[in-house]
């Protein structure tokens, strides 16, 4: 991965971009509404370093631990978004760096966070995780739950909910995902309607290197894109 050129990166990045604006024009949307959130996860330094060069502002790491070390030693001027799944005795490690969390799935981690924050002087902005597909394998809270979620979150301190955040479930033929993406969208216009301070529906993070076109088109703001940008790896 630590070969990869420069112009294989500018390649997949146009790429990505031309299959965002062509999907902003179906939905009437401006392709400027739509960030393209680079999915770091096994990415080394130097190569985020271009990608960086080349446009891409923020990353995105899986592990708290990842994004440590990355942190620390990444000479770019970078925004940090966690987007796996965080295990509370691992936000003890999480610091004002951090632009965005996108997977808040139950009270046990709001807590966390709000305790983290107040210790540091620092309110974590948030995106709520919901499993639309109801998939075992994967966390999130359910569509049905979510509301009700989000009202309970907000009463913390020391967090701010930006939106919410899905991960559709992995298939050929990304129509057969839209439902995922149409309900997240509706979902997002239904607890605004709460008009609930502290709770802003302004990022909807939905969309990954195989459908992100499709989440595009039904509402996306946020698009996590890994192999895509930085090709195939091995996990």
């Amino acid at each position: 991965m630590s070969s990869t050129p420069k112009e294989f990166l500018e390649s997949n990045l146009n790429s990505i971009r031309s299959t965002i604006e062509a999907s902003c024009q179906k939905a009437g949307r401006a392709p400027c509404d739509v960030q393209i959130l680079g999915v770091s996860k096994t990415v080394e330094p130097d190569i985020m370093e271009q990608a960086f060069d080349l446009g891409i502002k923020e990353f995105g790491e899986n592990r708290v631990q990842e994004y440590l070390r990355k942190s620390d030693i990444l000479h770019r001027d970078c925004c940090w978004h966690i987007i796996g799944r965080i295990q509370t005795n691992k936000v003890k490690y999480l610091d004002s760096r951090v632009k965005l969390i996108h997977s808040l799935d139950r009270m046990e981690l709001a807590e966390a966070l709000s305790e983290r924050g107040s210790k540091i002087n620092h309110r974590f902005p948030v995106l709520i995780q919901v499993n639309v597909a109801g998939e075992e394998t994967k966390a999130g809270i359910s569509p049905q739950g979510a509301k009700d979620f989000a009202l309970r979150v907000s009463r913390l301190g020391n967090i701010d909910i930006k939106g919410l955040m899905t991960i559709a479930p992995y298939t050929e033929t990304p129509e057969e995902v839209r439902y995922v993406f149409r309900s997240i969208k509706q979902l997002s216009v239904d607890i605004m309607r709460e008009r609930v301070e502290n709770i802003n529906m302004e990022v909807l993070s939905m969309g990954m290197s195989n459908d992100f076109h499709i989440a595009v088109e039904e509402g996306a703001t946020m698009v996590r894109i890994g192999s895509a940008l930085f090709g195939e790896r091995v996990y």
